[in-house]
């Protein structure tokens, strides 16, 4: 498997309700272009997030799928993109000494095409991509906690 991790300075909770909100996918999924739909109950096992990858009108439909979750600690998906394949990609949380949360992402392809390229070239292509999305989950979670959107007024 290919690892990245990241020190958020936020509480694992936080940096959970972003995984949790299904919408918020593209926002930080780097290559992730649009969300057609979220399953009700995401992130339990078995929901899904519809997703297409890449730029339109190119871009490809396809579908994540939760396959093992523990609320604030872990969240484990089956990410499609085919005809490339699929990939297992694992999201653990852990609260840092002094406050904050140590992520660790590790994605390994398991179905499809992308199985045949040796692991020097996926860790060459998903390394520098799960760093970013690192960064990005980072700054949603952290923009979420400085600036928290006020309750809608009815």
């Amino acid at each position: 498997m290919i690892e990245v991790t990241r020190n958020v300075p936020v509480e694992p909770e936080h940096v959970f309700a972003v995984l949790a909100d299904g919408w918020s996918f593209a926002g930080w999924v780097v290559g992730a272009s649009h969300i057609r739909a979220v399953d009700e109950g995401w992130p339990e096992v078995g929901t899904r997030i519809h997703h297409s990858v890449g730029p339109w009108p190119a871009a490809i439909e396809d579908v994540t799928t939760v396959t093992a979750m523990r609320p604030n600690a872990a969240i484990t998906l089956d990410a499609r993109l085919w005809p490339v394949g699929a990939a297992r990609v694992e999201i653990t949380l852990r609260p840092s000494p002094g406050g904050g949360t140590h992520v660790v992402m590790a994605e390994e392809v398991v179905r499809g095409l992308g199985r045949l390229a040796p692991g020097a070239l996926q860790a060459l292509l998903l390394k520098p991509r799960n760093d970013e999305s690192l960064r990005r989950l980072e700054a949603i979670a952290v923009g979420r906690v400085r600036q928290p959107h006020p309750p809608a007024s009815g």
